[in-house]
Formats: C-alpha cells, structure tokens, sequence
C-alpha cells in the first residue's frame, strides 16, 4: 500500500516533490510527512487514506493555491469569507 501511496504523490505532484522515501517499519505504522509536517498517521487518523484525501493533504503544505482536478472535492476548496 505504500508503495502505491507513494506511486500516487509522485505522479500528481512529480518535481514539486524533493523526493518520496519509504522506510521500513513494524507493528504497523503508517505515517506521511511533508516539509516536516506530520499529514497522515494511521493510527492517529484511523486507517490509511484514500488516494485523493492523501493528494489533498499533501496539495495543502506543497502548494494550497493547487487545483487537483477530478481529485478535489468540493467541499474542500476553499471560499474567501472576507
């Protein structure tokens, strides 16, 4: 499943990535950082994400402004209030 996750952020995002690195670990740990942020661990969050909520957790360190297409929805999107 990793590797797949991993397969996912670097088609979507490709250089804007420094780099996607798996390190291997036991009794299931399952944990997704970007620049130092923590997005993802799945026993904090409850299981593993699906592949758009993962490109949206990543879209939203990297590059909030991002559109991701078909992978956004529209309850995420942001609205300017002000």
């Amino acid at each position: 499943r990793a590797g797949w996750m991993a397969q996912e952020l670097l088609s979507t995002f490709g250089t804007d990535l420094g780099g996607v690195t798996l390190v291997p670990g036991t009794g299931g740990i399952f944990t997704i950082s970007c620049n130092e942020a923590l997005v993802w661990d799945r026993k904090r969050d409850g299981g593993f994400p699906d592949a758009a909520k993962l490109k949206q957790l990543v879209r939203d360190v990297i590059d909030p402004e991002r559109d991701l297409g078909h992978a956004d929805s529209k309850t995420h999107k942001k609205t300017d209030s002000a």
